[in-house]
């Protein structure tokens, strides 16, 4: 039987660290996940309003195979910077991609990111020519390590998951047999809800839950949702205000293909756990990384699509956990 890995986070895949920063004053945050090597990455965007950076180069027919980093930031487009900063501190490491090793020419290391808006949540966003992005993604760089804070942490600081308070949330699977492990990481921003209409303690992801990890409750045996009512979603969206980004990871060796396979998978987990999703208003952005510690078996398309059915389920429970740890903390 399949069950979380020991942390229940996107580090119980081995070689993948993350850091997490925020900014209190300015609601907002940085989140880094830096492979110990490059990895093979994928993307798939769906939201109708996504802001990113270097997903072009994830293409299967381009380039570029692997990443050296991955950043999730909020700001909107001012959280792009977030990974110039992580950028240049790699670069100046020694790190990122290159054809050739030439004297005085350095790498370019390879950082994709993704963000979402926090600029309308109240905070100090007075900043003038000097937004904090850069300098949160050094310091989120500086600050990986095996631990995942849940809730209002990193990238999901200022977040909102449609009329509750948004944040951070990750879990894993280890499956059985020789299937591996797959994790996600996701920072919750969503126009859509998270809870049932009407059971506000019941998240739609309670099916997923496992040993109580987001202390849901279960809808009474008679429930049914109305088909247009959204219940706590926000509904009065401006412009680009929500969006849901997330990484999925796994330890089998995968191609740029078949991780673009796991991303696109992987987006279920979000319709599973918000509703309504992927809207005109939200940038829904997930990233799929390959760590290739195992290999893929030699029934490598049914062990993907099992691999891709566990991403979704990990993206699925890792929002109701981010989005309850953060109620949690804000009563």
């Amino acid at each position: 039987m399949s069950m979380p890995a020991p942390r229940n986070s996107l580090t119980d895949i081995a070689g993948l660290r993350v850091g997490q920063v925020h900014d209190a004053a300015v609601r907002t945050g940085v989140t880094v996940i830096l492979p110990d090597q490059r990895a093979v990455c994928a993307v798939d965007v769906r939201g109708g309003g996504p802001g990113t950076r270097e997903t072009d180069a994830l293409a299967s027919h381009t380039l570029v195979d692997a990443v050296d980093a991955i950043v999730l930031s909020g700001g909107s487009s001012y959280g792009l910077a977030a990974a110039d900063g992580v950028a240049a501190a790699l670069g100046a490491r020694g790190d990122g991609f290159a054809l050739f090793d030439m004297p005085g020419v350095p790498k370019s290391p390879v950082v994709p990111s993704a963000i979402l808006y926090d600029l309308a949540n109240g905070g100090d966003k007075a900043w003038g020519e000097e937004p904090p992005y850069r300098a949160l993604g050094k310091a989120a760089l500086a600050a990986v390590s095996d631990t995942v804070e849940l809730g209002a942490f990193g990238a999901g600081h200022g977040a909102r998951a449609g009329l509750h308070a948004g944040g951070t949330g990750t879990a894993s699977l280890d499956l059985s047999g020789e299937g591996g492990r797959v994790a996600a990481l996701v920072c919750v921003n969503s126009f859509g809800s998270v809870t049932l209409p009407g059971a506000d303690d019941v998240y739609w992801a309670w099916p997923y839950e496992i040993d109580g990890e987001f202390g849901c409750g279960r809808p009474p045996a008679d429930w049914r949702p109305a088909p247009e009512d959204w219940g706590a979603a926000k509904m009065q969206p401006g412009p680009r205000e929500n969006t849901t980004i997330a990484v999925v990871a796994t330890d089998i060796a995968l191609t740029p293909a078949q991780a673009k396979r796991l991303a696109i998978m992987a987006q279920d987990g979000l319709a599973r756990a918000i509703r309504p999703v992927h809207t005109p208003f939200d940038g829904d952005v997930v990233f799929a990384l390959s760590t290739a510690a195992r290999p893929l078996g030699k029934d490598g398309e049914v062990q993907l699509a099992r691999l891709g059915s566990a991403a979704a389920d990990c993206l699925a429970r890792a929002v109701a956990r981010g989005v309850h740890a953060a109620r949690l903390a804000t009563g």
